[in-house]
């Protein structure tokens, strides 16, 4: 049975509760490393029924540890649930042909392929998939299109960063340019992929067709320079990296405190004065240095020492909650492994487990349709039989394919 027809589904922690807003639609996913493949979980996530097609050596990231779990990587496990896969070899006719069949009853296609590679299997969309399936939207994760100077070029997610002017405005002045710990512009460009299949969806609502969905790491990457590009465009002066002060807002930074470090913002200035007020120094609010957040950005040196005397005899954990009861923005600044058990990370069911997995829980929460875990991430090729005879392959034409290294059942070992 497909998982997103699935309506026997039991409640725990995280799991979905519903057959999902998204059931009904076949995904096929040959996407691999991190923006594909985070686009089609939240699909997944949400009923879309996903065959993850790995080529013959497997999804790369199954080694991208450690930590694994048995053969596969915790890279891999975190952004692969509620999918179902296959190993298929696509660089042989009969792989391709294999495909082609597969595509007759799918809504979308989700690949990662550098421009040029599926056109030169004979599986570009233009020309082949459009004529044949004109209902199928055809999503293309890739570095940088297959137009500009940079056309058909690979791109990964660091050198993305560092291109797109991400990497320039984060750290601090001491530091220089500084890649953002977690891969922001895969996850970005996966994102986005879900908003414009789901655009592409809605618009065959009324065109009864299908559309190519060219998606790159560096077009979603420049989208997240805010508000450093509207900066740049009003006063013309390059962005500096500048740690955790905001370039638009004071105060807006991290102290230390008795107990932990805190993080405090400020975004107007009536929140301000009411600051001043909570951390009992409410002549700071009537300050002329620091009247208004122009006052604040121009002293915010003497602005921070203030505020660091005060804070560093505070408790920061009771501190912050007393502040956000007030309506004004303030949390501790938590390490992973302490956010993973916050209570309001329990409450929200952020951390979702299924037997033996264990992840991080869909931000997205629909009130009739809501998603979550179904299944576990796949091991390699574990849904073969299963899903080959719902595309009405027979039993001996999976046995000869298999014979003829086109389907593939264990990962060709690269090395």
């Amino acid at each position: 049975m497909s998982m997103a027809s699935d309506t026997n589904l039991q409640p725990g922690k995280g799991l979905a509760m519903s057959p999902g807003a998204l059931a009904g639609l076949k995904v096929i996913d040959l996407t691999r490393v991190l923006g594909g493949p985070y686009c089609t979980m939240v699909l997944s996530d949400h009923g879309a029924d996903v065959i993850k097609i790995e080529p013959p050596q497997g999804d790369e990231t199954r080694e991208w540890g450690p930590p694994f779990k048995g053969e596969d990587a915790s890279y891999f496990i975190g952004v692969n649930r509620n999918k179902r896969a296959i190993g298929l070899d696509l660089s042989k006719p009969e792989g391709r042909a294999v495909l082609l069949r597969m595509l007759e009853g799918a809504d979308i296609l989700v690949e990662n392929f550098k421009p040029g590679g599926m056109e030169k299997w004979g599986l570009g969309y233009e020309k082949d998939l459009e004529p044949r399936f004109p209902g199928l939207i055809h999503c293309r994760v890739s570095g940088f299109g297959a137009d500009g100077p940079l056309g058909g070029l690979p791109g990964y997610d660091a050198i993305l960063q560092a291109m797109t002017g991400l990497m320039s405005i984060n750290g601090d002045p001491t530091t220089g340019p500084l890649r953002m710990g977690t891969p922001i512009v895969d996850i970005a460009t996966g994102l986005y992929s879900v908003i414009a299949i789901l655009m592409a969806l809605h618009e065959r609502k009324t065109s009864g067709r299908g559309q190519h969905l060219d998606m790159t790491l560096h077009d979603c990457g420049m989208s997240l320079l805010h508000p450093q590009a509207p900066n740049f465009f009003l006063n013309g002066k390059r962005p500096a990296p500048l740690g955790n002060p905001h370039p638009n807002l004071a105060p807006y930074e991290k102290y230390p405190t008795k107990t932990c470090e805190i993080f405090v913002a400020s975004g107007n200035d009536g929140q301000f004065t009411k600051l001043c007020d909570a951390l009992g120094r409410p002549e700071l609010g009537r300050d002329p240095r620091f009247l208004k957040n122009a006052d604040r950005l121009q002293n915010r040196p003497a602005l921070m020492a203030e505020f660091a005397a005060v804070l560093a005899e505070q408790d920061g954990h009771e501190l912050c909650i007393k502040l956000l009861k007030m309506g004004l923005p303030a949390g501790p600044v938590l390490h992973v492994d302490e956010s993973m058990v916050a209570p309001h990370t329990v409450a929200r069911q952020m951390v979702t487990e299924l037997d033996d997995y264990k992840g991080l829980g869909t931000p997205i929460k629909l009130s009739r349709t809501p998603g979550g875990t179904r299944s576990k991430p796949p091991t390699y090729a574990q849904h073969t039989d299963e899903v080959f005879a719902e595309f009405g392959f027979a039993p001996e034409e999976v046995a000869a394919l298999k014979a003829a290294g086109v389907v593939h059942t264990t990962r060709r070992k690269l090395g």
